[in-house]
């Protein structure tokens, strides 16, 4: 069975193709398209201007902000918005904490933080992992302690996304030592403009930031910042996943560097030795990318009509992660030795691949490694699939 887009989601598409035509920036565009930094101010407006258009939380209800789209259409939002080079929104805020406060927050809560998240006046960061708890978050050892009308923090997380831009992180933390480990922890929304709150670079190996590792000592966190009630956190933690487990299939990340490919086909041959074999591999790879895209549109269709999905998106995860790799290997072999710096002198001028499309396939490649590790190791999704899928 083929999917096929109805002529109300093919207006859709067309719809938010003329949006981000006369409100992307073409220089923010390019910044997204080589990896280059984006400054945080540009991603502050760029979610602004969505929220004006009243799109920055596809995945909200309507009554907080949403945009009442099904699964089907906010999959073809962000495989559009991806595909033109648009920065994404700050997954943290829209994609996490917000859901959460949605579900568990008081009314005061939500009155307080929805606006701004929406209009990006305050950035999250997430703290979940430390340096002896990253895989099994029951073991969260940063420590919280109520003391009057706040909570006194202690510990450190790591690995810790956007930390260097954040002025909120929303932690697990443990406030009952002698309780089992998923029932001692609490979910804490903590302002890190304090006193006892540090943020501490992680390098990756071509020197850029993606991570930071955070200090807490005697930091506060008012009572009235806990969400879902003391030593419930586990709860929240696991409610951050949702429907958004629908969404894992990578089709726009990898639609994207698909389109790289074939950009840089049109250039003249600078690192493929065996052309046909080189070839016949990246065929076969858009066709595995094709059939990862049907099968997303039949699920989310699925979902929509009232259909049950079980542990299929497993599926989707583990065939999008890996195919992000395989194009990024073929990218690779396409610049063949101009990734390294000390051979881009001698690169041919006539060339339409510049080095700062260069820079982005060689960094990319290393950083996508990690596409099979986040949300859940391809061995997991294998154990799901079997056990879930196949009855094994």
């Amino acid at each position: 069975m083929r999917y096929r887009l109805s002529e109300a989601d093919a207006r859709f598409v067309e719809g938010v193709q003329c949006f981000l035509k006369d409100n992307l920036d073409p220089h923010l565009a390019r910044k997204v398209k080589y990896g280059e930094p984006v400054a945080k101010s540009e991603q502050d407006e760029w979610t602004r201007t969505l929220n004006r258009q009243g799109w920055a939380a596809p995945n909200w209800p309507v009554e907080y902000g949403g945009t009442g789209w099904n699964m089907v259409q906010r999959h073809l939002f962000d495989q559009t918005m991806r595909l033109h080079h648009a920065p994404q929104t700050e997954g943290f805020g829209f994609n996490m904490v917000g859901p959460a406060i949605i579900k568990y927050g008081s009314e005061a809560q939500k009155a307080f933080y929805l606006p701004k998240i929406l209009n990006q006046d305050i950035n999250w960061c997430q703290g979940y992992s430390e340096p002896g708890a990253g895989s099994d978050l029951a073991s969260v050892n940063t420590r919280a302690v109520l003391q009057g009308d706040h909570y006194v923090v202690n510990g450190s997380k790591i690995w810790t996304s956007r930390a260097e831009w954040a002025d909120h992180i929303f932690l697990l933390v443990r406030t009952d030592p002698d309780a089992k480990k998923q029932l001692g922890i609490t979910f804490l929304l903590m302002d890190m403009n304090q006193p006892g709150v540090e943020v501490k670079p992680l390098l990756a190996f071509n020197g850029a930031r993606l991570w930071n590792q955070v200090f807490f000592e005697n930091a506060i966190v008012p009572r009235e910042n806990c969400l879902g009630g003391e030593n419930k956190g586990w709860s929240v933690a696991k409610s951050l996943l949702g429907d958004e487990r629908l969404l894992v299939s990578r089709v726009g990340e990898n639609l994207r560097i698909c389109q790289r490919l074939l950009d840089l086909l049109g250039s003249p041959p600078i690192g493929i030795n065996d052309t046909e074999d080189w070839v016949l591999r990246f065929s076969k790879t858009r066709i595995r990318l094709e059939g990862l895209e049907a099968s997303a549109l039949r699920l989310l269709s699925k979902f929509d009509q009232g259909g049950v999905v079980g542990a299929e998106p497993s599926m989707l995860k583990l065939q999008g992660s890996q195919l992000v790799q395989a194009f990024d290997e073929l990218l690779m072999e396409l610049i063949g030795e101009y990734a390294l710096p000390e051979n881009r002198f001698r690169r041919n001028e006539s060339s339409s691949v510049s080095d700062d499309s260069i820079d982005m396939i060689a960094s990319g490649r290393y950083h996508h490694r990690g596409f099979t590790l986040a949300g859940g190791t391809s061995e997991i999704q294998h154990d799901i699939i079997a056990k879930s899928v196949l009855g094994l």
